[in-house]
Order: structure tokens, then C-alpha cells, then sequence
């Protein structure tokens, strides 16, 4: 027997509980810090972690694209508000966008990676403790066709 608690919230719900957690993270750095920073990564990573946990079973490819959109979205409402947060003061919003995508590139593909392993663990267990039905597609019967009823090709050569 698991001990796995798989989650239970609607996808919705999880999607609006990321995005307000990850605002929340940046606003906080960046009223501490000054911009975004590191604190903002390691915030990023374990909300991944805990939206994976958090989803329920029906919803898991709905948590399994969140964490780009959610930095993403959270980007371009800091850059919007602060180029600075992100970017040189100067920089337009979209390249204080991409600034952002680039310098907290590896905690987006960590949150990434930990959010997707969670989900595939999960996937795994949901599969294991249902003895496997998930994992094979049900089988149609075959329906006969005229070329099973004709007998086998024959080779003949004349002369």
C-alpha cells in the first residue's frame, strides 16, 4: 500500500493559487531586494513542487505547463510595473521581460523539472495502486474485413 496522498484541488483553483503565490513572492523581493532576486527562485521552485502535489489527478497535464506560463505572466506584470525589477531602468517592458526569463532561467527549469517529476511519481503511483488499467488503452474487437475472408496470394509463372 502507497502512502501517497495524491492532491485534490481543481486545476483552476491550483492555477490561480500559483499565480497569486508567485506575485506575491516577486512583490515581496522586490520590496526587500530591490528587484527580483534569488529569493524569487527558491519561492518559484517550491511553489512548482507544491502545485504538483497540491492538483487533482484529473488536472495533472493542467499543473504539467503551469510553471513557464506562471513566471512568465508573473515577468511581464513586474516589468510592467518596474523595468528596473528585472532589467536596466531604460529597457522597454518586453526586453525587461526577456531579462527576466534569462537571468532566473535555472530556477525555471528546476521548478520545471521538480513540477514534472512530481507529476510523473504521481502518474506512477496512480497507475501501480489501480493495478494497471490506466496504463493499457482498451482493446476494440476487430472487425472481419473481405481481405480475411480471401485466400492467401499465390505465385504462378507460366511457360
Amino acid at each position: 500500500m502507497s502512502s501517497w496522498h495524491p492532491g485534490h484541488e481543481p486545476g483552476r483553483q491550483v492555477v490561480a493559487l500559483g499565480l497569486a503565490l508567485a506575485l506575491t513572492a516577486a512583490l515581496l523581493d522586490v520590496l526587500a531586494t530591490g528587484g527580483v532576486s534569488w529569493l524569487f527562485d527558491v519561492c518559484f521552485v517550491v511553489l512548482c513542487a507544491a502545485l504538483a502535489v497540491l492538483v487533482a489527478p484529473r488536472d495533472l497535464f493542467t499543473v504539467g505547463v503551469l510553471p513557464p506560463l506562471i513566471m512568465l505572466s508573473v515577468f511581464v506584470l513586474v516589468a510592467l510595473a518596474d523595468t528596473g525589477a528585472l532589467a536596466s531602468r531604460h529597457d522597454g517592458a518586453a526586453q525587461a521581460v526577456v531579462s527576466g526569463l534569462t537571468h532566473h532561467s535555472l530556477a525555471l527549469c528546476l521548478g520545471y523539472a521538480v513540477c514534472l517529476a512530481l507529476l510523473a511519481q504521481r502518474r506512477h503511483v496512480q497507475v501501480v495502486t489501480s493495478g494497471g488499467e490506466a496504463a493499457r488503452p482498451a482493446t476494440r474487437p476487430r472487425q472481419a474485413t473481405n481481405r480475411d475472408q480471401s485466400p492467401a496470394p499465390s505465385r504462378r509463372t507460366s511457360g
